[in-house]
């Protein structure tokens, strides 16, 4: 089968790899027919990680089951399924509690596992032809009949989606709330769609790039220029001093200042300033526990100088981590269904997989106009 293949920092390829296979009873074999380039792909892509050359990328995928194991009952050959890009068991402490994205089983030591990700597992990734999905009764979610009639909408349930509803839950977002959005990237986009849905009264969405802040207006959104001045106080003048009522960071630990330089802390310390004493802020950009890259010592051990004393002062609360994905992925699919979210909003590039080493470069150089890349093997 063609995969998209890791070389090494800034080197992708698409490569003949050996098929994927049913390994266990309970695996499911998909053929995929979607895989997005995520932002969390580019840590990875930019060697800021510890991900193993050789390895196949992808963790946002969706396709047709063509094969099932002998263990599997519920899934079928022919469903068009959705994956989670978080791989969970279904029986360890972690998923009978519905925090899926911290397995106890599928990578052994760890809590959590993923496709294509670097600490994540020996999962292979979904930039490919087929994918193997273990436990796939768990986790494979069946899509509905339309699922090829809308399948960039479907597709967007395997993460940023569910990660953009996460930020607003972990923040604590309740009907009416005003919430401030630090990354108008897919995920930060999808926080603010989300946001709405759960009826926000107004959405601050705080980004450098004005192609990226003129979709988060198309979905209502107020659009905050950190370049043009400083962004927690511009969302305080337009919430009378006050703040907004909650906020969410979707940038991680790549965040940069209005001159292009990394600062690891800025979001989380913009994030204590903009939002109100007692406010909750949820957090789904990545931020790792070590980036050997990073140029500032801090931030190669996984740290931040972080405004604790003001967070503490100000009653504010902080949730964090990846999004639990089957915690949200079948109701929000039924929003989709039912045509009252429409995430392909946001898509940019549909490219075959053959594109994806460009696609990877343009992406990663946050060129103009490329938002959302997603990819067909089948084209």
């Amino acid at each position: 089968m063609k995969a998209l293949v890791y070389n090494g920092p800034c080197d992708v390829q698409i490569k003949n790899v050996p098929d994927a296979t049913i390994e266990k009873p309970t695996d499911v074999l998909v053929r995929i027919t979607t895989t997005n380039i995520c932002g969390s792909d580019l840590h990875m892509y930019e060697g800021r990680t510890s991900m193993e050359t050789g390895r196949i990328l992808g963790h946002e995928n969706m396709g047709e089951v063509i094969a099932v194991g002998k263990g599997v009952d519920r899934v079928k050959v022919g469903d068009m399924v959705c994956l989670p890009f978080n791989i969970g068991c279904g029986f360890c402490e972690s998923c009978e509690r519905g925090l899926t994205g911290f397995c106890l089983t599928c990578n052994p030591g760890n809590a959590g596992a993923a496709y294509g990700f670097a600490g994540m597992g020996p999962y292979s990734g979904g930039q490919a032809e087929l994918l193997r999905v273990p436990y796939g009764d768990f986790n494979c979610l069946v899509l509905p009949k339309d699922a090829q009639e809308k399948e960039n909408d479907y597709v967007m349930l395997s993460d940023i989606f569910p990660t953009g509803y996460h930020a607003t839950e972990l923040a604590q977002m309740k009907p009416g709330d005003s919430v401030a959005i630090y990354g108008a990237g897919p995920v930060g986009l999808m926080a603010a769609m989300s946001a709405f849905l759960k009826g926000a009264s107004r959405v601050f969405v705080v980004d450098p790039n004005k192609d990226r802040l003129a979709l988060a207006e198309k979905m209502g959104a107020i659009g905050i220029n950190d370049i043009e001045g400083d962004s927690a106080a511009q969302i305080k003048e337009l919430t009378d001093g006050q703040g907004a009522d909650c906020g969410c960071e979707c940038v991680g630990y790549q965040c940069c200042d209005k001159h292009g330089k990394e600062v690891p802390n800025l979001t989380m310390n913009n994030l204590v300033e903009a939002v109100k004493p007692t406010g909750g802020i949820g957090v789904v950009g990545v931020f790792l526990p070590e980036d050997p890259g990073a140029k500032d010592a801090l931030a190669k051990e996984g740290k931040l100088a972080f405004d604790y004393g003001k967070l503490w002062f100000k009653g504010q609360r902080i949730g964090n981590g990846q999004a639990n994905v089957k915690a949200y992925n079948r109701s929000l699919a039924k929003l989709i269904h039912t045509g009252r979210a429409k995430p392909s909003q946001i898509i940019s590039h549909e490219l075959s997989l053959d594109e994806a080493p460009h696609a990877y470069k343009k992406f990663d150089e946050r060129a103009d106009g490329w938002t959302k890349v997603i990819l067909k093997p089948g084209l």
